[in-house]
């Protein structure tokens, strides 16, 4: 599953090199950089709170359950579809670091600018699989088939420091620069910290990922004053820009960016460098760097979510990533250098809706831009989500699912907000709400778009119950039933195929019919007079009957009517007029076929 909705501006493609522990006091001619992190995080401002929601999934795109995922003190485990939410973490101003550890994988992160609104990340983590096996004692050199290697002396210690006899399993991991999941992949993000505690902007030419494990599975690092070789395969289209030396980086995994140790040199069409303990490694080019965020608003002044962004430096460097919820995208750029901002109609990414050039910045920056997307259908689903007593979900999430793409939404005060840009002329999507407190689903729900707003009505997390109506009058509860339904009648004559619920139990009656104006998917106006929907009083007093309403304006988009056995779904809403006034309705059906 993939859903970016907050990227780094990347200045180059990446690459890296990794295993679980450092020792930096070794006297082998490389000089380790000695970085103050206390005094570097007051490059990132104040400490505030902010909220994170992720994805963790393995090098297939499925999700890993039960990775332990850390954001400062505020530690939880990702759910069966690999998702995290995080409320309220203690991060800096503007820095975040997300770890994400699981048994069976080398450890993964991601580093964020954060924003405002829900800061996602999508974190692709490694396994664990082992290349080769040496022995204590003698040289060994573990390779890839791509020529990524690293050379073993024979000298290792475990955890403690103490001296390590006896097998080595090897993991080695190549990533490559131009590998579209590299982002996912990389740890942290390309933020480093140089000699003089200041913030460095790395344009990377490589990285490697290796972890050594004993007889036992248990970790094992190079021996105190022992040294490793690396060589790491730069891609053909990058050798013409990749420099004879370039500067060695190894990634701090305890808080979250990489520090400057050694060097490599380039030697046909790899680099070739030293490191004395195992780390994520990096070959990297360092800039001076600033804080940029770009807000992108329509001409209603709303924010366009997923909107293509692109940053384009004076060299010809470029990145590009999408907004946020919120329209958002915050990132690293270099200083000393001019920027041109251009911003692309997501339904045709060869067509610039917005261009700008400003000159090199010195300071963090914020902008806001306002683009014209008229000829764009921007869709906003809302509703409301509840468990299985019917309270309010305040602690988890919605998924939404339309041509292949997946977005993720939280849930904090049971309220549905989706905001989308639609390209396509395909009008149903699906949902799928998770409550994070009791683990239930609603399971995936069929809906039509009814642009500019689409009302799924209340959907309920309860994986008990497999068929629901829900509706609501107004402001009123919204009233659910689960159980008791019945539909029939011949589908291929109009109106004459219905859903009813009824139940008459201990001086309680419900009811609620649903007459069909068709069972092809779409989307169906009910005119006054026509019997296509009637309730009677519910638990709210309110009742309904289109016989005899007026001034109806309910239309019911139905998404599926499958096979015996199979899911009816409709999503309704509209408003109408009876003796009482002027009212209101949203609602929602997810019932079997019977016939």
């Amino acid at each position: 599953m993939k859903n970016v909705n907050l990227l780094v501006f990347f200045l180059a493609i990446l690459l890296f090199f990794s295993c679980k522990n450092d020792d930096e006091n070794f006297e082998n001619g490389i000089t380790p950089t000695t970085v103050n992190p206390e005094i570097f995080l007051q490059n990132f401002g104040s400490t505030i709170n902010r909220n994170f929601l992720g994805t963790v999934i393995d090098t297939n795109n499925n999700p890993i359950e039960n990775v332990q995922i850390t954001i400062g003190s505020s530690v939880v485990f990702t759910d069966a579809n690999g998702v995290f939410s995080i409320e309220n973490a203690a991060i800096s101003e503007r820095f975040g670091f997300v770890k994400a550890e699981k048994e069976g994988y080398i450890h993964g992160s991601r580093a964020v600018i954060p924003t405002e609104g829900t800061n996602k990340v999508t974190i692709m983590l490694l396994d664990e699989t082992v290349t080769g096996t040496t022995q204590s004692g003698s040289q060994a050199t573990i390779s890839l088939p791509n020529g990524a290697s690293v050379s073993l002396n024979g000298a290792y210690a475990n955890e403690d420091g103490s001296p390590y006899n006896g097998s080595v399993n090897v993991i080695l991991h190549h990533l490559d620069p131009t590998d579209e999941n590299m982002p996912e992949q990389m740890p942290g993000m390309l933020l480093a910290a140089n000699a003089q505690n200041e913030v460095r902007l790395l344009k990377t030419l490589g990285m490697i990922a290796v972890e050594l494990r004993g007889t036992n599975g248990e970790d094992l690092n190079l021996a105190e004053n022992s040294s490793a070789e690396i060589r790491i395969p730069v891609a053909p289209e990058l050798l013409s820009e990749a420099p004879s030396t370039i500067p060695l980086w190894y990634f701090d995994e305890e808080n979250g960016y990489w520090i400057e140790e050694g060097e490599a040199e380039l030697i046909g069409n790899e680099y070739i460098g030293t490191v004395t303990h195992f780390t994520f490694w990096n070959c990297d080019v360092p800039f001076e760097t600033t804080f940029l965020c770009v807000t992108v608003l329509d001409t209603n002044n709303q924010p366009v979510t997923n909107a293509v962004v692109k940053l384009i430096t004076s060299n010809l460097n470029y990145a590009q990533s999408t907004t946020n919820g919120d329209g958002e995208n915050c990132g690293l750029v270099p200083t000393n250098e001019t920027l041109t901002l251009q911003v692309f109609n997501p339904c045709d990414t060869t067509s610039i809706l917005y261009i700008t050039t400003f000159d090199p910045l010195s300071a963090p920056t914020d902008i806001t831009i306002t683009i014209d997307i008229a000829t764009i259908s921007s869709e906003n689903i809302v509703g409301n989500f509840v468990n299985c007593d019917g309270n309010i979900v305040t602690d988890g999430y919605v998924t939404l699912t339309y041509e292949g793409n997946t977005f993720i939404e939280p849930i904090t005060n049971g309220t549905i907000d989706f905001n989308l840009l639609r390209c396509s002329s395909q009008n149903t999507f699906t949902l799928e709400g998770i409550d994070a407190v009791t683990l239930q689903s609603t399971g995936i729900l069929n809906y039509s778009f009814t642009s500019p707003i689409t009302s799924v009505g209340a959907i309920a997390a309860c994986n008990s119950v497999t068929e629901f109506i829900s509706y609501q009058v107004d402001n009123q509860p919204t009233i659910f039933y689960d159980e008791n339904f019945t539909t029939g009648g011949n589908p291929n004559i109009p109106n004459s195929y219905g859903i009813r619920h009824q139940l008459n139990s201990g001086g309680t009656s419900e009811y609620i019919e649903i007459g069909l104006l068709g069972v092809t998917p779409g989307s169906y106006a009910i005119a006054d007079g026509q019997a296509a929907l009637q309730f009677f009083p519910d638990a709210n007093g309110d009742q309904f009957n289109s016989n005899t309403a007026q001034n109806i304006t309910i239309v019911y988009n139905l998404s599926s009517f499958g096979a015996i056995g199979e899911y009816i779904d409709i999503n309704f809403s509209g408003t109408y007029t009876d003796t009482t006034g002027n009212h209101s309705i949203t609602g929602i059906i997810h019932v079997l076929r019977d016939l």
